[in-house]
This record gives structure tokens, C-alpha cells and sequence, in this order.
């Protein structure tokens, strides 16, 4: 499998001055899959080395360069919109948190650099819901989900609103009050998230403190996430794990104690465990026994391991291998996402209701 290629590229980029244009006719259509291109782009041109680069190849590399700062662009835009509608509710009483990719690009953190983003994401303590809703549907925002059932899903079960699109700009906003579903396996504590966050100085916003940055990262992955793009949720952990274990004296040794308080572990060992294996993301060996109670058995280790790897090393995900272990793995989110007989009224609602709309 050729998907190897795309490992080598984004441990060492070193690696990319190496290859031919037949490399590059196999790596890139991989690295759009994975929304790494300009990830290539900004490690080469830091290092003065895009002139090393085929010139055929360049014009690529530019391209997903100009959409990756068209994303930051406008996440910061929206950013600003939201503070704005939102003028004099933030404050001790009313905090509002950036989370992932926002957090990422407005915190100015390394792995923002070249990273595509869809929406954004933020969180407020759950008694400020109705108010937050309030003020961005005063704003232009509407929600995305028009039948009852799915709003009263979210509403109910989820961890956040129904999302909200702005009518003029289409862009998109979820709006948290945990960073798990209530329904979750798992159920780390608001508050304590809440609590340990840091402001954002010149803005409203605050993210999350650098421990509980990379337990969401693992937790959104690893527990409630699909694992539909593995290649750039690892990136992110590696890049976020890279950064604060080389600037923050304190921060591995806080990492496996703050999982254990949020209920976080097995994500967490997850995250790590897979980070290394692939990207070979530095982890000391005391985090790593730290976090060995949270394995799962052997068996469940075992499949998980195949699962992950079918759908990282693979140039061609439609295959039957690597398409059978992204089914296997989505069962396996919903299963972690809400208990049994739930999620079976769940399935079974949204089954009936396709079949409505095909007749």
C-alpha cells in the first residue's frame, strides 16, 4: 500500500524533496482525501524550500494553500460576528469557549497553520443556552434542522443546539454545553472544563486549557467521532501534543491525572497509542504506563488496532477492507453514544423517515 507515502510526508517533510512526479501523482490525491495539502505548503515555505519542490507540483501546493487561508479568513470573520452578537452578554457569568479549529486558529497555535475548518464550534455552560440561541438567531443564525424529531434529538440527547447557519453567509455554527453527548458512555464534567479555561486576551473568548485541548481532540476522535478522516484527527493530537510537551515543563505529567478526572482515559490511550504508531508523535514512556489501566481487553485492543490500521493505510478507502472497518467503526460511535434502547428508536425513527421521503 502506497498510503505509506503519506505517513513519511507528514512525519518528515524532508521527505517531499525526495520525490518524483510520480510520487506526487500518487501523494497528493491522498492528501486532499486527508486535507493535508497545505499542511505541505506551510512546513515547505517556513524552511524556504518550495523552490526544491517540481514546478508542477507547486501550483498545487498553492491552491490548497489560498483555500486553507480562506478558512482561517473566515473563521476569525465569524468569530468577530459572534462577538458581536453577543455584545455584553460574555463575562465572568456568561464565559463562551472556542472550540477545535476556532480555538486552534484564534489561540494562533502551530497546528492551525494550514488546517481546513467546516464550522465553528463553541461552548457555554448549559443554564446559557436559551440566551446564546437567542442573541445569534437575533443575528441572522437559523437552525439547519427543520423536523421536530431532530431538533428535540439534539435538544435532548446531544451535546450541543441544533446547528445554526447564518441565512446570509452560510457558515455554520454548533453551540456546546459539554463536549459529549448526555447520553454518552463516558461523561466528563462541564465545569471542571468550564473552570480550568483560559481567555483569549483582545477577544470575549476563552479555549480550553492545553490538557483538556488534547482530551476533547482524543474524546471527539476516539469516543464520539466516526474516525471518517483518522489521518487528520491524528494530526491534530500529534501537532497539539508536539507543541505544549515542548513549551509547558508540566504538561505530560498533568495529561494522564486530568484524563482520569474527566473520565477521559481510554480516548486519551487511544490517542496516544495511534499518534505513535503512526506519526510517531513523541509520548514519554510514564504517560504511556500511566494510561495502560485504561486499555481495553486484549481482544477489543486487538480489533481496534486492525480497524484503525485498514482505515489509515490505505490508498484506496472504497476498497472492501478499509470500507467494511469505516462501517464497523461508525457502528461503534453510535454504540458508545447512547445506550441501547435508544439507539435503536433512534435508528429506527431516521430509517422510517428516509423511507418517507424515497416514497
Amino acid at each position: 500500500m502506497y498510503s505509506s507515502l503519506l505517513l513519511h510526508a507528514i512525519k518528515k517533510n524532508e521527505f517531499l524533496l525526495r520525490l518524483s512526479l510520480r510520487d506526487w501523482d500518487r501523494l497528493l490525491p491522498q492528501a486532499r482525501r486527508s486535507g493535508v495539502v497545505a499542511k505541505f505548503y506551510t512546513a515547505l515555505e517556513s524552511k524556504s524550500q518550495l523552490d526544491r519542490i517540481p514546478l508542477q507540483v507547486q501550483p498545487h501546493l498553492e491552491a490548497a494553500a489560498i483555500i486553507a487561508a480562506e478558512h482561517e479568513r473566515r473563521t476569525r470573520w465569524e468569530c468577530n460576528r459572534i462577538q458581536r452578537a453577543l455584545f455584553g452578554l460574555p463575562g465572568p457569568d456568561f464565559p463562551v469557549i472556542l472550540l477545535k479549529g476556532a480555538a486552534y486558529i484564534m489561540a494562533g497555535l502551530p497546528c492551525a497553520r494550514g488546517r481546513l475548518v467546516s464550522d465553528v464550534d463553541i461552548m457555554v455552560p448549559k443554564s446559557s443556552l436559551s440566551t446564546l440561541e437567542t442573541a445569534l438567531i437575533r443575528h441572522g443564525w437559523e437552525s439547519v434542522k427543520k423536523t421536530d424529531y431532530d431538533d428535540h434529538y439534539y435538544r435532548q440527547w446531544m451535546h450541543e443546539l441544533p446547528p445554526l447557519r447564518h441565512r446570509l453567509r452560510g457558515t455554520t455554527v454548533d453551540v456546546h454545553h459539554t463536549i459529549l453527548p448526555i447520553t454518552s458512555r463516558l461523561k466528563p464534567d462541564p465545569a471542571q472544563l468550564i473552570a480550568a479555561s483560559r481567555p483569549l486576551p483582545g477577544t470575549p473568548f476563552r479555549v480550553f486549557a492545553s490538557t483538556d485541548m488534547v482530551l476533547h481532540s482524543a474524546a471527539h476522535a476516539f469516543h464520539d467521532g466516526e474516525l471518517a478522516n483518522p489521518l487528520r484527527d491524528l494530526l491534530d493530537l500529534h501537532e497539539l501534543l508536539s507543541h505544549f510537551g515542548a513549551h509547558e515543563p508540566d504538561f505530560w505529567n498533568t495529561l494522564p491525572q486530568r484524563a482520569r478526572q474527566l473520565h477521559l482515559g481510554r480516548p486519551l490511550f487511544y490517542g496516544l497509542r495511534y499518534a505513535q504508531r503512526f506519526l510517531g508523535t513523541p509520548v514519554p514512556a510514564a504517560v504511556t504506563r500511566a494510561l495502560q489501566p485504561c486499555a481495553p481487553i486484549w481482544p477489543t485492543l486487538a480489533l481496534m488496532d486492525g480497524l484503525i490500521t485498514a482505515i489509515t493505510l490505505t490508498a484506496q478507502p472504497r476498497r472492501a477492507g478499509p470500507a467494511l472497518a469505516h462501517r464497523l467503526l461508525y457502528i461503534r460511535s453510535h454504540w458508545l453514544r447512547m445506550p441501547p434502547l435508544l439507539l435503536a428508536r433512534h435508528l429506527a425513527i431516521k430509517a422510517a423517515a428516509r423511507l418517507r421521503r424515497r416514497a
